[in-house]
């Protein structure tokens, strides 16, 4: 875990697990999966890694330690201007998958729940990714059967990496209530994805291609498109990285960040980082006439005037005004359909 990370759209990162029962990217065929990579290395001889990254491992009070971290909420993110005004914004899993086999669903209530929902870990905003979101959805009709709400603050994603693994979405939509808000992580993309039926359900996605000396390529056209589909759809996007290996009309890229995760280098088109403002205080919250949460007024930090979303300056793209209305409908929907 770690207060402060380099990932590019989130503050903070916890893992209340370490290690993974396996994916495409770590098993028998490929081991290209960062995480698998560093217990490889530090596994069994480093404190706070499991054995080795095939021995999902518990570590209880890390959930609590990050809900004590101060609250960001209006602050400024020099380094990542998209986060600006935001709560803070921490990843649950990136060093582990927690809805692997032998994780009981008591141990992720105890873990994850009740320290987002209660207390300190309130203030935050928790991005929970899982390439397992069948366990996700089962765990929360779980809940539901004790009478436990899924928290608004817990958003709820998924990793795609191929057309084959968007089959993880329809589980994905299981989770949670009509408020939670749904990702992608689209991440390391290694073939043409097409997420055209998807989109209308989602909230976010985040796009990247793959890093290290195993990296398959990515195709910037691949970002131009999914750029596109999400403006149409009101949804909002996030180009985290390009990878090692990027091509353009067949060529190979030359950049000097070795990820190409540095924005200032990609062509304009692609410098799209936005962060959905989230249930708590969306775009129907901040109606004229708010019912609850007040004038623009009392939270300056939240920027009304366009869609919610943040983009290179932190400030709403007024261009996508009409996408926000779908997106707006598309919510209000949800909140009547259940």
């Amino acid at each position: 875990m770690a207060v402060k990370t380099k990932i590019q759209w989130c503050d903070s990162t916890v893992n209340p697990t370490m290690g993974c029962d396996g994916c495409e990217i770590w098993g028998s065929l490929r081991r290209s999966c960062y995480a698998g990579t560093l217990h490889a290395r530090f596994g069994g001889v480093t404190q706070g890694y499991a054995p080795t990254f095939e021995e999902v491992t518990m570590f209880p009070g890390r959930m609590a330690q990050a809900a004590s971290y101060s609250d960001l909420t209006g602050k400024r993110r020099p380094d990542k201007p998209w986060l600006d005004g935001l709560p803070r914004t921490v990843f649950v899993s990136d060093m582990s998958d927690s809805l692997s086999s032998s994780v009981e669903f008591e141990y992720l209530h105890d873990e994850i729940v009740a320290n987002v929902a209660d207390g300190p870990g309130r203030r935050h905003r928790w991005l929970w990714l899982t390439k397992r979101p069948e366990r996700m959805a089962q765990f929360s009709s779980w809940l539901r059967d004790r009478g436990i709400e899924w928290p608004d603050n817990l958003w709820a994603g998924t990793s795609i990496t191929t057309q084959a693994t968007t089959s993880r979405i329809k589980n994905l939509l299981k989770v949670g209530t009509p408020r939670t808000t749904r990702f992608l992580s689209v991440e390391p993309q290694v073939e043409p994805i097409d997420l055209r039926r998807w989109l209308p359900k989602l909230d976010w996605v985040i796009q990247g291609g793959e890093s290290g000396r195993q990296a398959r390529p990515f195709d910037m056209a691949w970002a131009v498109d999914l750029i596109g589909l999400c403006r149409a759809e009101g949804v909002s996007y996030f180009l985290k990285q390009l990878g090692s290996v990027v091509v353009r009309d067949g060529r190979r890229m030359s950049f000097e960040d070795g990820h190409a995760g540095d924005w200032s280098e990609w062509p304009e088109e692609l410098r799209v980082r936005e962060m959905p403002i989230g249930p708590a205080i969306d775009q129907a919250d901040w109606s004229a006439q708010d019912r609850s949460w007040g004038s623009r007024e009392d939270h300056p930090e939240v920027d009304t005037s366009g869609p919610s979303t943040r983009g290179p300056d932190g400030r709403a793209d007024k261009r996508r005004e009409a996408a926000l209305k779908a997106w707006a409908t598309r919510r209000a929907r949800r909140d009547v359909d259940g």
